[in-house]
């Protein structure tokens, strides 16, 4: 094992760079508070400061995923698609089915230029998440309950309320509303035979609200809607713990584009586009299981370099006055100064586990099983 190897897979190096990721965290959601000042003066510089906020927290986490762990993303598409990356308002579907597939598509907007500008449609409890839920709230993202009647306006008013927004933006849609779990697809595809609808073998049946309301909302905004289905090779299910240790994974994408004017304007039309959406995108991880590959052109856009001198900048600026901090409490002698910073150490570590939790599947929301609560 190589040294690197060896620091990958290191407790206290997970520390450090915690602390650089949390630390930095702070300073970029207090300067984004301070920035609301610019807001009724002008709305547009206030979007793309925090666009570029946002963007210095958010490449710490696609650093991890690209030069940490190096794992590899191939796009499967073709060039007229490609031509369109970073050029265009869009919403993205993505398929959620894995810890780390919010990752994947964050390294896509890197390099593609979109990554501080990037949106979602997010559940509401994750705005009382630390530097994720208050990044969010200052780049305005819309939060829903995942409860339409109580949403609708909310969302709507959300939705509206970027029209005019000046940097591009890729808008991903989550249509399943949750993580897939068996239970859920079980539970999903109950719900599908009562209606009607052709069963799934690898998505939970999209729910239908958000994407419709989505697409009515920013019709003469948002320009295309890209699909895209996500899958590792090797049968591979990556976690965000296992880019912390390092881990080499390679990722797969399947990217369809589809003009908006394509899609149906009214509400009906458009949510059986999208269940039919979702049988192509089965079909595609059908493909996918039996030959280890989508289909279309194979694309590795190249990573750039701004997301590891991001972190390294932050590293230097952070951690420096970390080690002579550390340096003094352990050369005061003082017991009560050393256990003090072991306790925070280990605050610190528990902090960071928790935030880690919030990506992982176990520990993910009961959002879909409300169907079997009903019939219990």
């Amino acid at each position: 094992m190589g040294l690197l190897a060896y620091l990958k897979t290191q407790f206290v190096v997970h520390l450090l760079i915690g602390f650089v990721f949390v630390v930095s965290g702070l300073i970029i959601n207090f300067t984004q508070l301070c920035t609301l000042a610019l807001w009724p003066i002008s709305k547009h510089l206030y979007r793309r400061i925090n666009c570029r906020l946002a963007y210095s927290l958010w490449s710490q986490l696609v650093m991890l995923l690209e030069w940490w762990s190096c794992t590899e993303c191939t796009l499967f598409t073709d060039q007229a698609t490609v031509d369109h990356f970073g050029k265009e308002h869009v919403v993205v579907i993505l398929n959620h089915n894995f810890e780390i597939d919010f990752l994947c598509g964050w390294t896509m907007c890197e390099r593609f230029g979109v990554l501080g500008s990037s949106k979602v449609l997010a559940k509401r409890e994750l705005l009382c998440v630390p530097l994720i839920g208050w990044t969010w709230y200052f780049l305005e993202i819309v939060f829903c309950k995942r409860k339409w009647e109580e949403d609708r306006d909310t969302v709507i008013e959300g939705l509206r309320r970027l029209a005019d927004y000046p940097e591009y933006m890729w808008f991903l849609l989550y249509c399943e509303g949750t993580r897939f779990t068996e239970t859920k697809h079980r539970i999903s595809m109950e719900v599908a035979a009562s209606k009607g609808l052709p069963p799934l073998k690898y998505h939970l049946l999209p729910r239908t609200k958000g994407f419709t309301m989505a697409v009515q909302c920013l019709r003469g905004t948002v320009a295309a809607i890209y699909d895209v289905t996500l899958n590792f090779r090797g049968n591979k299910n990556p976690s965000l713990l296992g880019i912390l240790y390092g881990k080499k994974y390679e990722a797969d994408m399947c990217v369809r584009r589809f003009p908006l004017e394509d899609i149906p304007a009214d509400e009906t039309s458009a949510a059986q586009w999208l269940h039919k959406l979702y049988q192509e995108k089965d079909a595609l991880q059908e493909m996918y299981k039996q030959k280890g590959v989508f289909p279309g052109e194979q694309f590795k856009p190249a990573r750039r370099p701004w997301t590891l001198l991001n972190f390294l900048c932050w590293a230097t600026i952070l951690l420096s006055p970390l080690f002579s901090f550390v340096l003094g409490v352990f050369a005061s002698g003082s017991p009560l100064l050393i256990l003090m910073f072991l306790g925070f150490v280990g605050a610190a570590s528990f902090g960071v586990r928790r935030l880690i939790g919030v990506t992982e599947i176990e520990k993910g929301s009961s959002y879909g099983n409300q169907e079997l609560k009903k019939k219990e």
